[in-house]
């Protein structure tokens, strides 16, 4: 009896272990694919979608839409925490002399990234050749620069959080984080207690939205195959060949700002191929997101495969993310050109340095959305006194001009964290970085 019953009773449980074991190593082989090759293959097949369908192939934007709402959503809770918890890890002395490292190295990138966007604006002419566009809408005006001062320091901190308002958010978080920091530093033992609840809600919560950004980013592919294929069949080649002039400068800008990183990375002594081993996630997240802010997230993550100390990546990457545009000045630098070789305007070198300088403070209080770069043109145009007519132009293909100067963007704020961590000593070893990865899988 016993061996007629037990094939019997032990033949089903054997296939459907089988089939679930099946599934689960289907949906573990998705996880455990590569989100660059993801994300590459997304965006080659929105090239091909876009170049085939056209313009209809806007029916699929809301896809593209969700992932930016969805990336858009973690920005504000992110920031919060994660500066909240960085800036709390470190000592009060220690957090100033960090504080003055990121913003000097953001100044010098800065300062490159113009040189690059003028000189190449000069030696290649973009815009030389092309006409003038009869009309043309005025593009958003960016805010005067007193109201941005000012707008830092919230009257409600509950209206910033409910605004978006990154600089505000920066700001309370900072100086929650410094108060805490101080508390956990303190000799009085009473407050030394009390720091350290505070200072575990921000740990839990950094370890909360990363679990949600890792969830978040298993949609991206889909949302980036919406947004290449909007953009793609929207633009088309023959609105972008007129205008391959200016698209070269950029893309060649941005590509030396890359070598330029590459150098600097060297110069204190950092392995390049692992730094850009975990950078490509963010940038390609850049690229096609358009959103420093949005692909934060994204950066974070790369800068813990780096090894990076949360001390540090969490207080440098959400305000380089608002205040280091590194990308969108070499573009500022080259449209302006670009619209006054488009106007028959002859710029002297030092109103071409004033216009620039305008427009790179003005980013600091231009959000790290899609599109900001064309407020913070239309700015620059108002100060060296062009028609904003010529901006049409710029207009027809920004959204890859965003794309290239937002990678800049945010490779830029992870060269620096690096850069700073390296001279902080705030660089963990690889095999602890693998380690920590492990476990929170």
């Amino acid at each position: 009896m016993e061996q007629t019953s037990d094939p019997g009773s032990t033949q089903p449980e054997p296939d459907s272990s089988r089939t679930d074991r099946t599934e689960k190593t289907w949906w573990q082989r998705y996880i455990g694919f590569p989100l660059i090759w993801k994300f590459g293959i997304a965006l080659v097949l929105g090239v091909i979608a876009g170049l085939i369908v056209g313009p209809p192939i806007a029916t699929i934007e809301p896809l593209g839409d969700l992932f930016l709402r969805l990336l858009q959503m973690l920005v504000i809770p992110l920031v919060l925490v994660t500066l909240i918890s960085g800036a709390a890890s470190a000592a009060p002395s220690s957090l100033g002399r960090v504080g003055g490292k990121v913003f000097g190295f953001y100044l010098l990138t800065s300062v490159v990234a113009i040189s690059l966007g003028l000189g190449l604006g000069l030696l290649i002419g973009p815009g030389t050749g092309l006409d003038m566009p009869s009309t043309g809408e005025d593009p958003e005006k960016a805010p005067p620069l007193i109201e941005t001062f000012l707008n830092i320091f919230p009257e409600n901190i509950f209206q910033a959080l409910a605004e978006g308002n990154v600089l505000a958010v920066i700001f309370v978080a900072v100086i929650i984080g410094f108060a805490v920091g101080t508390m956990a530093y303190s000799e009085d033992a009473r407050l030394r207690e009390l720091a350290e609840p505070v200072k575990k809600l921000a740990d839990a919560g950094c370890e909360v939205m990363f679990k949600i950004v890792r969830g978040v980013l298993e949609y991206g592919p889909i949302g980036v195959f919406a947004l290449i294929a909007v953009v793609v069949g929207e633009t088309g080649t023959d609105s972008l060949l007129p205008m391959l002039n200016l698209t070269g400068t950029v893309y060649l800008g941005i590509a030396l700002m890359i070598v330029a990183y590459s150098l600097l990375l060297l110069a204190f002594k950092v392995n390049i191929a692992r730094f850009f081993g975990a950078a490509k996630d963010p940038m390609l997240t850049a690229y096609v997101t358009r959103s420093s802010s949005g692909t934060l997230p994204v950066t974070m993550r790369a800068a813990e495969k780096l090894g990076i100390r949360e001390g540090t990546y969490g207080f440098s990457l959400p305000l380089g993310a608002t205040i280091n545009m590194d990308g969108t000045a070499l573009y500022v630098g080259a449209s302006t050109l670009f619209v006054a070789n488009v106007s028959g305007v002859d710029l002297s070198f030092v109103q071409l340095l004033e216009a620039v300088a305008v427009g790179v403070l003005a980013s600091i209080g231009t959000a790290g959305v899609p599109g900001a770069g064309l407020i913070m043109l239309s700015l620059v145009i108002s100060q060296a006194g062009l028609p904003f007519a010529a901006v049409a132009l710029v207009a027809g293909v920004d959204a890859l001009l965003d794309m290239a100067r937002t990678m800049c963007n945010v490779t830029g704020d992870l060269v620096v964290t690096r850069i700073v961590a390296q001279t902080e000593g705030q660089v963990e070893e690889p095999s602890r970085v693998r380690k920590r990865s492990r476990s929170r899988r």
